[in-house]
């Protein structure tokens, strides 16, 4: 299968864990706590989609499959979908739009925040996803694109003090996480040297030039 056909096929998979918790809905099969249950998997998709996101760019180099390149987006956009779903089940269907309710909430339980401030750093994300955002911020979409890393740490920090007792699932999340970014420090730092090898012998050499003209 070429791969600009998949991108249907991704959309509809995508599309199949909201699916699934509106079957359960339909069917009263979410549970003593429908609320908890809908919050939950909604904010563990969230999670999802960010490591994908991250995901495309070692697996396009890793791989030499430059075409992975064309889901990126859409695999950004589906986790701020979901976060978006995440932050509305607690709006609405936990505190009812209740504002005091929610900042008592947000001073008494601090991984609301953090979970809210991920949130707030996805909006500008998918707001400038677009092909003419990226040509008018130019090199300042990239540097604004970086919040990604910000919002997956946040989000794993909120899933970890959200849970507090069994830590096996968030943690699984920190370490792919790990792995992601530790990739790109990795990346960065190789190129780095390899810069600054490159320009050592041209200075080198001019300083020799110098050094015979005078």
């Amino acid at each position: 299968m070429k791969p600009r056909y998949l991108k249907p096929f991704i959309f509809i998979a995508a599309l199949l864990p909201l699916a699934r918790l509106g079957w359960k809905a339909y069917n009263s099969a979410l549970g003593a706590n429908p609320i908890q249950v809908i919050t939950w998997s909604t904010g563990t998709w969230t999670l999802v989609f960010l490591m994908l996101t991250l995901s495309i760019t070692p697996l396009r180099k890793l791989t030499q499959q430059y075409w992975l390149i064309q889901y990126r987006r859409m695999l950004g956009l589906f986790a701020f979908f979901y976060g978006c779903l995440h932050f509305l089940t607690y709006i609405w269907l936990d505190q009812f739009f209740d504002v005091h309710s929610m900042l008592k909430d947000i001073a008494k339980r601090p991984f609301i925040t953090v979970g809210f401030t991920a949130f707030v750093l996805l909006i500008p994300l998918a707001l400038t996803s677009t092909q003419r955002s990226i040509r008018w911020l130019g090199k300042r979409w990239q540097m604004l694109h970086r919040l990604i890393y910000v919002t997956a740490v946040l989000g794993v920090i909120h899933y970890i003090w959200l849970v507090k007792a069994d830590l096996r699932k968030p943690l699984i999340y920190a370490a792919i996480l790990s792995v992601l970014l530790g990739y790109r420090i990795l990346t960065w730092t190789v190129n780095r040297l390899s810069r600054d090898l490159q320009s050592t012998p041209q200075s080198a050499t001019l300083k020799n030039r110098s050094a015979v003209a005078d």
